[in-house]
């Protein structure tokens, strides 16, 4: 008999573990899955099936590469098409008072900022704030850029500690940190800015070595199912998770795309929409503009050489979301 698939065992570790009384072991034919069953049992007793599959999108990010797998990059480890600085898609936040903005990030996130480039106004051109390993960039409101706040995915050391210091800082409470059905501890705030901040720490499982992205943007869309083909067409992007309902509703996906990834599920009570500005670093501009207006992207600016050293575009996709794609090519000529 062939050994079962990771995924297999995954459905036999999660379904053992809601039928089991609690103090029960378990065994699987795997011992790679033995870290899991902590994070597993958190099923135990809970009403909503959908955890389920919840779970299971969270774990098979985990899965193990394989011998003949492609191995993912390391996050230490830079590809020449990106950015010294950059490990993550970071969310462009455009806002009405960028300065203090930046402060936010600075008390909330212990954000620390690397760029800022004024306009003639004194306003905020164009900044970037990094935290723990990711960046997000900010700038103020223009005739051709209107106030875009985003929802974010921060992970943190501590998610309590995180949370207060985001109260402290102006933002107020969506709800407070606890444990999570799909294995985080988190609590949920939106700052004075409009931006709605998820801040989590792993809670039962074993991120690995490398961690996790602190910033990682979360994007509630409708008919989100609708948007996975699209990522897959425009940017090449890799599904590294997904978990639907039994109706087919898309609960949860985790994308990647160049180094990064984003978060997508369906919009559902306060979790509606926020169309947002997405600044993504990939191998080839040219290739994935192309490729994005062939998928249904509407063009925002066709690629060209900036003088800082990068050819970049972008492209406003179904949804509403602008993405500045960007290519470093002074990393690819070393």
């Amino acid at each position: 008999m062939p050994k079962h698939s990771l995924a297999e065992q995954l459905d036999t570790l999660i379904d053992s573990v809601i039928a089991a009384p609690r103090g029960q072991s378990l065994s699987g034919e795997n011992n790679e899955l033995i870290p899991f069953v902590p994070v597993a049992r958190v099923l135990h007793n809970l009403p909503r099936p959908d955890f389920k599959q919840i779970l299971k999108s969270d774990l098979l990010r985990m899965e193990p590469m394989k011998d003949d797998a492609a191995v993912p990059t390391p996050t230490h480890v830079r590809p020449s098409f990106v950015r010294p600085g950059f490990n993550n898609i970071a969310p462009y936040i455009v806002v009405d008072g960028a300065t203090d903005f930046i402060a936010f990030l600075q008390a909330a996130f212990e954000g620390a900022e690397r760029i800022r480039m004024p306009r003639p106004d004194g306003k905020v051109m164009h900044a970037q704030v990094d935290i723990g390993n990711s960046a997000v960039e900010v700038g103020d409101v223009s005739a051709e850029h209107p106030a875009r706040p985003c929802t974010v995915h921060l992970y943190a050391g501590s998610a309590d500690q995180t949370y207060a210091l985001a109260l402290k800082a102006g933002a107020t409470s969506i709800y407070p940190v606890a444990d999570q059905p799909w294995g985080d501890r988190q609590g949920c705030v939106k700052d004075e800015f409009g931006n709605v901040w998820y801040i989590a720490m792993p809670n039962g499982w074993d991120p690995g070595p490398e961690g996790v992205r602190n910033i990682q943007p979360f994007l509630h869309l409708r008919n989100a199912s609708s948007m996975i083909p699209f990522l897959q067409e425009a940017f090449e992007a890799e599904v590294l998770g997904m978990a639907k309902s039994d109706e087919g509703e898309l609960l949860h996906s985790t994308v990647k795309i160049g180094v990064g990834t984003v978060e997508i599920n369906e919009a559902h009570g306060d979790a509606q929409p926020m169309p947002s500005y997405l600044h993504v670093y990939v191998p080839d501009v040219d290739d994935l503009y192309g490729r994005a207006l062939k998928a249904g992207a509407q063009s925002v600016e066709s690629p060209s050489t900036k003088p800082y050293g990068e050819r970049s575009a972008a492209v406003r996709d179904p949804f509403g979301n602008t993405w500045y794609l960007a290519t470093y090519l002074e990393g690819a000529k070393k």
